[in-house]
C-alpha cells in the first residue's frame, strides 16, 4: 500500500487558514534541484512577513533557510487568505504553514521509509538534516540516505491536510548560530537598489496613465474639453467614463503633461459637503448612528455607583484624534492589462482576493477571469490608495485592448484621495473610591466606520466606482465585528479587573470624507483615551500611574510587560531623573492589542519647549512565540515612531470643499532629527501562539506620550495632535 494513503484522516482541527484551503499543493512544492516554493496568500509589505513564514518552513521540514522561494501572492496560484492586516500574518498562515510542513515532511518520511527498506513504524528513526534524509540506526546491506529532492513528486501533495501529524515545539525556532536573527530575504534587492517593487516593473509596450481626480469628494465633472489634450504629443488615449478623467501616454513624462492639461479643461461642480474641521467632535455626535454596547459587566446591581455617592470620586473626560492619512512616502501604482472578457493587475494591495471580486463587479466579469498578481510596493499601513489606483489602472487598460498600462499616483493624489483612517471622539467617565478602586467605568466613542475594504459590499468601492457614468452607490464605512478584531470599538473593552464597566460605540452613518483601515484601527484613539484617563485618576488621587494598572490587573502576561518596561525605565526613579530639567517628564500606558493579541507597555519621556519631543521610549512587549526576534524588534520599533508622528504633528486638514493638506508642507511627519531612541525588550513566551507586532504600540505610545507631557507641564493635552496650539488651549481651558 501506498505510503501516502496509509495516511488516514484524524478529526483534529485545521487552522484557519489552512481549513478553507486544504490542498497542500496550494501551500508547498517540493523540487529535484533542491528548492522549496512556497505560496501563502499573505503579503510583503516591507514587514518582513516574507521571512518570517520562510523561518517556520526551514524550521518544519529542516532545511536551509536558503533553499526556500516565497512566491508572491497571486489569485491564480495562491490560498485565499483575504487581507494581509491586523498583525496577523504569523498567527494566521504562520500556523497553517506549520501546519502543512508537518504535514509534507510526514508524507515524505514515510516514502523515505519505504524506499530505505524500513517498515512503516520504522520511520520514527530517520532524522533529516537540510532535506537528506538519513536512517539514525544503519541496516547492514540497506541504502541509508535519500532526501526531499530525490524523492521530489508533484503527486505526492495533491491532497488535502488531515491535521494528523504534529509541528515542532519551539525549542527548534532558532537557527543554530543566528542568535535569533536571520536576515530579511527581501532586503538584498532594495539595499543594492534591484528593481523589485511595482514601480520598478516594466513590460513589453506598457504605456502610461494618469488620472484627474476630483478636487473634492462631493465634486460631479461637468464639462471638459479634451480636443486639445488628444493631439498633445505622445498621447495614446483620453479616456472619460462619467465623472472618471484620465489619460494614456507612450512615456511617463507625456502623461503628466497631458494629465495637467486635462485636468486645466476640466470644470467641477464642488458643493460644500465637507464638516467644520476644528469642531469634529460636534459633527460626529450630531450625525445619525448606529449605536451599539460593545460590551458590558453590571454585576450586582445594588453594587452599580450612584453618581449621587460623595463617598466616590466622579471623573469624565473627552479625548479626540482628527482624521488621519497614510502619507507612505512611496506612491501607489499598479499595472494592469485588458482583453475581451479577462484583465491581469499587478499591484500591492493587501488583499489580492477581495481586490479581485470588486473589480469583477466594477467589470461585470466572472473572478476567474481576473487574475491579480502581488508586487511589492513601499509599503503600506492599512487600506491606502493600492486597491484605487489597481481599479484606475484597469480601468484605463480598457481604452487599449492588450496593452499594459502603469498609473502612479501623484504626492497630491496620496494624500487627497486615499481613505483616511477616522476621526474619533471618545467620553470616559468613572466612578473610583479614595483608595483608588474603579467601581465603575464608562468608553463612549464616537467615530466613522474604519473598513472600507474591496470584498466586502455588493457594489465595489473604489474611489472611481460612484464616478463612472454607470456608478456604483457609494459606500459607508463599516466596522468589521469585534470577534475580527473590531473597528471604532476596538480596544474599547477595558483589560482591567473593573468592578462594573460599559463601552459603547456610536458609528456614524454620514461619511463626507471618506474612512477605511488605517494601522490599528479604533485601538489607536481607544488606547489614547482609557489609559490617559487612568493617569488622570492617579494624578487626581495622588497614586502612582503603575501602581493603579497593577492594581487593577490579575493576568500576569500584562503585569509582566508593565514591570518590565518600568525596570528598563526607571520608572520608580523617575521624579529623581526629571528633577531639575525644565520641561521634562515620564508617562506610562499599556495595552493588549485587540484584548486578545499583544502585550505591550511603554514609558515616554519627553521634552516640552517651544515644541514637544519625544526623547526615549521604552517599550516591553509579548508576543507570545517569536519566529523571528529582529522582526519583532524592527516592528515594534517601527510602529512606535509612526505613533510619535501621529502624536505630535499628523491631521488631514481641509475646507468645506476639498482636502487641503495635500503636500508635506501641509501634512508635516517626523523627520529623522526628531526620531527618539527606542529601547525594545521581548518577553519570550515559547510555549503560546505567536501574536503579530506591528500594531500593538500605537495606542500606548500615544498615551504614554500624553502622561509624559501632562508629567512634565501639569496641563493635560486630550486632543491629538500635540502642536503648540493644542497644548495652549488645553492651558486655557485647564485655568478656565
Amino acid at each position: 500500500m501506498n505510503a501516502v494513503t496509509e495516511m488516514q484522516a484524524v478529526p483534529n482541527a485545521l487552522p484557519a487558514s489552512l481549513s478553507t484551503n486544504p490542498r497542500l499543493s496550494q501551500w508547498l512544492s517540493i523540487h529535484a534541484d533542491g528548492t522549496v516554493s512556497v505560496r501563502s496568500g499573505k503579503v510583503e509589505l516591507g514587514q518582513g512577513i516574507a521571512t518570517a513564514l520562510a523561518q517556520i518552513v526551514a524550521q518544519e521540514l529542516d532545511v536551509s533557510l536558503s533553499r526556500i522561494r516565497m512566491i508572491p501572492a497571486s489569485t491564480a496560484t495562491s490560498p485565499n487568505e483575504g487581507m494581509t492586516a491586523g498583525s496577523m500574518s504569523v498567527h494566521d498562515s504562520g500556523s497553517a504553514l506549520r501546519q502543512v510542513c508537518a504535514e509534507v515532511r510526514a508524507i515524505y518520511l514515510h516514502l523515505a521509509a519505504q524506499r530505505l527498506g524500513l517498515s512503516q513504524d520504522q520511520s520514527g528513526q530517520l532524522a533529516v538534516v537540510d532535506g537528506v534524509i538519513s536512517v539514525a540506526v544503519p541496516v547492514a546491506g540497506k541504502a541509508q540516505t535519500t532526501s526531499y529532492w530525490a524523492l521530489a513528486d508533484e503527486s505526492l501533495l495533491d491532497r488535502e491536510a488531515d491535521a494528523r501529524a504534529k509541528s515542532k515545539a519551539a525549542t527548534h525556532d532558532r537557527e543554530p548560530g543566528t542568535g535569533g536573527l536571520t536576515s530579511r530575504v527581501d532586503l538584498p534587492d532594495k539595499v543594492t537598489g534591484r528593481p523589485r517593487f511595482i514601480q520598478d516593473m516594466r513590460l513589453p509596450g506598457m504605456l502610461y496613465g494618469r488620472v484627474v481626480h476630483p478636487p473634492s469628494p462631493g465634486a460631479v465633472l461637468q464639462s471638459v474639453d479634451a480636443s486639445g489634450v488628444q493631439a498633445h504629443p505622445g498621447v495614446v488615449a483620453v479616456v472619460r467614463d462619467g465623472s472618471f478623467l484620465g489619460v494614456v501616454a507612450d512615456d511617463e513624462y507625456s502623461a503628466l503633461l497631458a494629465r495637467d492639461k486635462l485636468a486645466a479643461a476640466a470644470r467641477w461642480h464642488t458643493p460644500p459637503t465637507l464638516p467644520d474641521m476644528t469642531d469634529l467632535g460636534t459633527w460626529l455626535r450630531s450625525q445619525p448612528l448606529d449605536t451599539s454596547v460593545v460590551g458590558e459587566k453590571t454585576g450586582d446591581p445594588a453594587n452599580i455607583p450612584d453618581p449621587r455617592n460623595t463617598a466616590l470620586h466622579h471623573f469624565s473626560a473627552t479625548y479626540s484624534r482628527p482624521f488621519l492619512a497614510h502619507a507612505s512616502i512611496g506612491l501607489c501604482c499598479a499595472i494592469a492589462r485588458a482583453q475581451g472578457e479577462t484583465a491581469e493587475v499587478w499591484t500591492h494591495s493587501q488583499g489580492i482576493y477581495p481586490l479581485r471580486t470588486d473589480l469583477a463587479l466594477m467589470l461585470g466579469l466572472p473572478p476567474e477571469s481576473v487574475v491579480v498578481q502581488h508586487v511589492e510596493g513601499a509599503g503600506c499601513y492599512g487600506h491606502n490608495g493600492a486597491d484605487d489606483v489597481a481599479c484606475e489602472a484597469v480601468l484605463m487598460a480598457r481604452a487599449v485592448p492588450g496593452q499594459p498600462v502603469q498609473v502612479q499616483w501623484t504626492r497630491e493624489d496620496e494624500l487627497g484621495c486615499a481613505p483616511f483612517g477616522a476621526a474619533m471622539a471618545v467620553d470616559m467617565t468613572a466612578q473610583v473610591t479614595p483608595d483608588g478602586r474603579i467601581e465603575g467605568w464608562e468608553h463612549q466613542v464616537w467615530s466613522n466606520g474604519h473598513s472600507m475594504r474591496p470584498g466586502r459590499s455588493k457594489v465595489p468601492v473604489f474611489l472611481a466606482a460612484p464616478l463612472l457614468a454607470k456608478p456604483s452607490e457609494g459606500q459607508i464605512a463599516i466596522n468589521v465585528p469585534l470577534v475580527a478584531g473590531g473597528g471604532a470599538e476596538r480596544n474599547a473593552v477595558p483589560l482591567y479587573d473593573f468592578a462594573q464597566w460599559r463601552a459603547v460605540c456610536h458609528r456614524a452613518l454620514a461619511m463626507p470624507i471618506r474612512t477605511s483601515s488605517l494601522r490599528s484601527l479604533g485601538a489607536h484613539c481607544n488606547v489614547f483615551a482609557s489609559e490617559s484617563f487612568l493617569d488622570e485618576i492617579a494624578t487626581r488621587l495622588g497614586l502612582d500611574p503603575l501602581a493603579l494598572r497593577l492594581q487593577h490587573l490579575t493576568d500576569p502576561r500584562a503585569r509582566a510587560v508593565l514591570e518590565a518596561v518600568a525596570d528598563m525605565s526607571g520608572w520608580s526613579r523617575r521624579e529623581a531623573i526629571v528633577a531639575g530639567i525644565e520641561g521634562r517628564g515620564m508617562g506610562l500606558a499599556f495595552t493588549r492589542y485587540k484584548n486578545n493579541g499583544a502585550y505591550c507597555a511603554v514609558v515616554a519621556s519627553i521634552d516640552a519647549g517651544r515644541e514637544v519631543r519625544v526623547n526615549q521610549l521604552w517599550i516591553a512587549v509579548d508576543v507570545g512565540r517569536v519566529v523571528n526576534l529582529d522582526g519583532v524588534v524592527n516592528q515594534i520599533e517601527g510602529g512606535a515612531i509612526q505613533t510619535v508622528s501621529w502624536t505630535l504633528k499628523e491631521a488631514v486638514a481641509f475646507d468645506r470643499t476639498g482636502i487641503q493638506s495635500t503636500t508635506w508642507d501641509t501634512y508635516p511627519i517626523l523627520r529623522f532629527s526628531e526620531v527618539p531612541a527606542v529601547t525594545v525588550q521581548v518577553l519570550e513566551r515559547p510555549g503560546e501562539k505567536s501574536l503579530g507586532a506591528g500594531e500593538a504600540t500605537h495606542g500606548p505610545v500615544s498615551a504614554a506620550i500624553a502622561n509624559a507631557l501632562a508629567h512634565a507641564l501639569g496641563v493635560r493635552v486630550r486632543h491629538m495632535p500635540f502642536t503648540a496650539d493644542s497644548i495652549t488651549r488645553a492651558a486655557l481651558a485647564s485655568d478656565s
